[in-house]
């Protein structure tokens, strides 16, 4: 085991956030992995402190250290601040969301033995945030720029949203995928795209992607395709098993991302992280339920598990395999998980957020001295 001491940003979050991130940090820290946690307070809870949900300390903190883990954070819906999870993205320059989705056995699902991991690009297509509200003198502005141009009118009672796909943003992302499936032993990455109808955005990723399949990793022993993203969703739903990385554009990686998540039983068991050429940021892909804040009744597991992401993106494997184990055992074995595990949501024998903490902690524990 490393003797080495990794400093961590930890962001608890808000609503149910901080209980889960409780768990999480002493679940990694009964790995025997020494952390050194730089604990900041971002979400909801701190607005009325700072003036803003992410505070210039939280993002100093992420650059110095360069490696974070976060509890949900509320985004407010139609009203009040943008997704803190965006503007970390994008502030840090994250360009690349890894969503693993993995079958453990006992999680309810119409699926087993399914292993994929999602590759989502993060910066553009159509979240690139570049709208026209309808009606207003921008929108109007570019609707005469488009006709002009000769290209079909657009109606005037439109609202616009701009879909760039740049060769940079694609090169990396497909590098991304490939890099992740040597260091992983993955065999095959498939590029996912819709380049039949858009042939000058989908179209640029999946011709770029291509070119680095064949001039970068063309040697590299790992298989390359490309699949039309309808198609894709089908194939998923109908033979999962022949899929291992997938690497999106942002749109259909948001989509399909959910899609593995239903593959699996759910985002209760999805781990998430956001990682660029700077820092990386590990998170549970749900949300922060604030209605159940403070009962220690929600389920840990997601951010366990994207504890185990972290781990392995410091290179700390051997902690990250026994995590992920005990964490696979206490869901297995269905006697201490929370109720949303269970086999009816009014289960009596349901227990706490603290006490899968426990049951994960002691399935290591017990591992450890049967090992010697």
């Amino acid at each position: 085991m490393s003797r080495t001491v990794h400093r961590v940003t930890l962001i608890p979050g808000d609503g149910t956030g901080p209980e889960i991130a409780e768990a999480t940090r002493r679940v990694l820290e009964g790995t025997g992995v020494g952390f050194d946690w730089d604990v900041q307070q971002a979400g909801a809870d701190v607005m009325d402190q700072y003036g803003t949900p992410l505070p210039e300390d939280v993002l100093d903190s992420i650059r110095t250290n360069k490696i974070a883990i976060k509890g949900p954070i509320t985004t407010p819906v139609g009203t009040g601040f943008r997704s803190v999870n965006v503007a970390l993205r994008k502030e840090l320059d994250l360009y690349m969301c890894l969503r693993p989705c993995k079958s453990y056995r006992g999680v309810r699902s119409r699926y087993e033995d399914i292993d994929l991991v999602v590759v989502r690009e993060n910066h553009e297509d159509l979240y690139a945030g570049i709208e026209f509200e309808q009606g207003s003198s921008e929108a109007r502005k570019l609707i005469d720029f488009i006709a002009d141009l000769g290209a079909r009118r657009i109606r005037e009672d439109s609202g616009i949203s701009i879909k760039p796909i740049s060769v940079t943003g694609t090169q990396r992302i497909v590098r991304g995928a490939f890099d992740y499936a040597s260091k992983h032993g993955r065999k095959k990455v498939t590029a996912v795209h819709k380049a039949n109808i858009m042939k000058y955005s989908d179209g640029l990723f999946l011709k770029t992607a291509q070119e680095v399949a064949v001039n970068e990793y063309g040697d590299s022993g790992i298989e390359f395709e490309e699949r039309i993203v309808d198609n894709m969703c089908m194939q998923l739903v109908q033979k999962p098993e022949l899929y291992d990385v997938l690497v999106l554009p942002n749109l259909y990686g948001d989509i399909v991302s959910d899609l593995g998540a239903g593959l699996i039983g759910g985002l209760g068991v999805a781990p998430g992280g956001n990682i660029g050429d700077d820092a990386a940021v590990f998170e549970p892909t749900h949300g922060s339920a604030p209605k159940y804040a403070g009962q220690n009744k929600v389920n840990p597991m997601a951010m366990m598990l994207s504890g185990v992401l972290l781990l392995r993106h410091l290179e700390e494997i051997e902690a990250a395999d026994r995590l992920e184990s005990a964490i696979a055992a206490v869901i297995a074995e269905g006697k201490d998980v929370t109720y949303d595990m269970k086999p009816h949501r009014d289960d009596p024998t349901a227990v706490g957020t603290s006490q899968v903490a426990d049951a994960v902690i002691k399935k290591m524990e017990e591992s450890a001295q049967a090992n010697g």
